[in-house]
């Protein structure tokens, strides 16, 4: 019975252990998947690979390897042990930065000092028997402290203690009910990962080593640690993250449902199953590879099935149904243009089979520009565009059911969803006679008229959308780190207020969305560049709203990119100048100051994003200046 229940907690702990190590290193990579500029990801990666590394070690012994190299991975094991007070203390540091109480350089030495220990500590481990002495006992690998083993629990109890009160004075500093509630979970649980891979065996006799109550207690200590690793990865994707708390915890759901949850099932069949002798007549080992399939592929059906339900219950609970069908629901009807186009591409295609010809196309008249949307087959080079810019006039005018073109049937297109009057937003272009667009299924030329009309509603409709959105977007300046302003009580210390200085990414969004809405949009009209200093000058100097006064000084910015001498299109230093003026002032399309400039599509756009990024520059040397000359008068 002894035996069978010692198998039993052996088979149990490699599950735990295994667990563990499944679940620290998916949330090191989601870690890692993250902003790695962000403090708080940095250090609590730095914690979970420690944990990581000291759990995988464990599962490698438990593989019986050759004695010589499980003597080795115990004493490299000590990686992950030696270094996690340090990486703890490192995080409790960040908390207290990220709650607005940074180092003034102390903390930030004492950090280094205790990696520097921990360095210490790990060679003293795996080079010498001044730590731990392992030795066989049998199959079983058995650990005797040496002599300076004291040194490393005094290092390890002393660094516990102060990464708590660290936390708690963090904890102290939240204003908000949430911060300090997800604040609570943290000080919590963020002493559990070090002491689930504390080494016991430096305060236990070898004696007491083998013993079953010892095997209990890990396998106890084990499932803490799996449980308090998911309790700690919650409050700390919020902590220095600049995302909404829906996208948080909606990231969150998603990753530890099909990440961590699927890799501990497909754990558990292997083990369970490899066990068996016979599973409906089939040997064991023989059934695992279809029980695995089939255990993943039912939890990714069921994870499909429930995520809604989850995500309704645990993320969007309490708050507006209506609200939150609509997001879903533009989710789900937007497209991109390319997607557009490529409905559009199958459409002609379908049309030119059932008509049996190689041509046809789909244009869109916007007032009196016209655009090819998309062809199918081959249009002649030397069109007359005037004379078909005139002939979709005169259908505008008489309503005509179809022209002839130039050898091509033009079935015009009507909208009444972009206008209040049928409006006619463009052409079916079909290389066909008038005799045979007559003859033809009225019926199923009809459908195709209808959803090609819809189709080029949908492109230009979305068209809106973006433009829309792409002027909006910039303006909005409420994000998760902003909201720590609010939520921390901020140091005695004088501090930089944003406002003084303008963040380069943040300008630079607002410059590209006013450059791209320069003669009328929300990006310009709704600019947040307006209550900058400079333009809130120019504007009370001269007389003018402020929006004239923002379009002077994004000129006066552009002028100033302008080279000496006679102008050129393919000179290098003329190209920011040229895409400027030609993009944003002129207000010509991509493709077509792409061929003026001898560029591919790429490359323009990015020398486009390095002439705003350049006009951004200067903008801010602009408003920097002048605040420092008001603030010198």
């Amino acid at each position: 019975m002894s035996l069978l229940l010692t198998a039993a907690l052996e088979l149990l702990n490699e599950i735990l252990t295994t667990a563990i190590v499944i679940l620290a290193a998916s949330l090191l990579l989601y870690n890692l998947t993250r902003d790695l500029h962000n403090r708080i990801a940095r250090t609590s990666g730095a914690v979970l690979a420690c944990v990581t590394w000291a759990y995988v070690c464990d599962v490698f012994n438990s593989l019986n390897p050759e004695p010589s190299i499980a003597l080795a991975v115990v004493r490299l094991q000590w990686l992950g042990i030696a270094f996690i007070p340090s990486a703890l203390f490192h995080l409790s540091d960040a908390l207290l930065a990220t709650t607005g109480l940074p180092s003034r350089g102390r903390r930030r030495r004492i950090v280094r000092l205790m990696y520097l220990f921990s360095f210490m500590f790990f060679v003293g481990a795996t080079q010498s028997d001044l730590i731990i002495r392992p030795f066989f006992e049998g199959s079983d690998i058995l650990i005797q402290s040496g002599g300076l083993a004291w040194l490393y629990v005094t290092f390890f109890i002393s660094l516990m203690v102060v990464t708590f009160i660290n936390v708690q004075r963090a904890r102290q500093r939240c204003l908000t009910r949430s911060s300090k509630r997800r604040m609570t979970y943290l000080q919590l649980a963020i002493l559990t990962p070090a002491l689930g891979i504390f080494p016991y065996s430096l305060l236990i006799s070898v004696e007491e080593q083998t013993k079953l109550p010892l095997s209990a207690l890990i396998i106890a200590a084990n499932v803490v640690v799996v449980a308090m690793l998911l309790f700690l990865s919650y409050p700390l994707s919020f902590f220095g993250s600049n995302k909404p708390d829906r996208l948080v915890k909606t990231e969150l759901l998603h990753f530890l449902l099909r990440g961590p949850a699927t890799g501990l099932l497909a754990l558990a069949t292997i083990l369970f199953t490899s066990q068996a002798t016979r599973i409906l007549g089939i040997r064991g080992e023989q059934f695992l590879p279809f029980a695995v399939v089939a255990v993943v592929l039912m939890w990714q059906w069921a994870i499909a099935l429930a995520i809604p339900y989850l995500e309704r219950w645990l993320i969007y609970r309490g708050e507006d149904d209506e609200q939150l069908a609509k997001l879903q629901d533009l989710s789900e009807r937007l497209l991109t243009r390319s997607d557009l186009l490529q409905l559009a591409e199958v459409t002609l295609e379908a049309c030119c089979d059932y008509l049996r010809v190689s041509t046809a196309f789909i244009i869109a008249k916007r007032g009196q520009e016209l655009e090819w949307v998309q062809v199918v087959g081959h249009i002649a080079s030397d069109l007359d565009a005037s004379a078909l810019q005139e002939e979709l006039d005169s259908i505008a005018t008489t309503q005509a059911a179809f022209s002839t073109w130039q050898g091509y049937q033009l079935l015009p297109l009507f909208s009444s969803r972009l206008s209040d009057q049928p409006m006619l937003i463009g052409a079916l272009g079909i290389q066909a006679s008038a005799q045979q667009l007559i003859n033809a299924e009225k019926e199923m030329l009809d459908t195709f008229i209808v959803r090609t009309q819809h189709i080029l509603e949908d492109i230009l409709l979305q068209a809106e959308l973006f433009a829309v959105l792409e002027g909006l977007l910039p303006q909005i300046s409420t994000t998760r780190a902003r909201a720590d302003e609010v939520e921390f009580l901020q140091s005695a210390e004088p501090t930089r207020a944003r406002d003084k200085a303008a963040n380069r990414q943040e300008a630079f969004d607002q410059v590209r969305a006013a450059l791209r809405h320069y003669w009328g949009g929300p990006g310009i009209t709704r600019s947040r560049l307006m209550d900058w200093h400079i333009v809130q000058a120019a504007a009370a100097q001269n007389g003018e709203p402020p929006i004239q006064a923002l379009r002077a000084l994004l000129q006066e910015a552009i002028e100033q990119q302008r080279p000496q001498g006679e102008r050129s299109w393919v000179a290098p230093e003329w190209t920011v100048y040229n895409i400027l003026t030609t993009r944003f002032l002129q207000g010509k399309k991509v493709r077509d100051v792409a061929r003026m400039m001898s560029m591919s599509d790429a490359d323009f756009f990015r020398k486009q994003r390095q002439a705003i990024e350049t006009v951004t520059d200067t903008l801010l040397k602009m408003e920097a200046s002048a605040r420092l000359t008001s603030k010198n008068n």
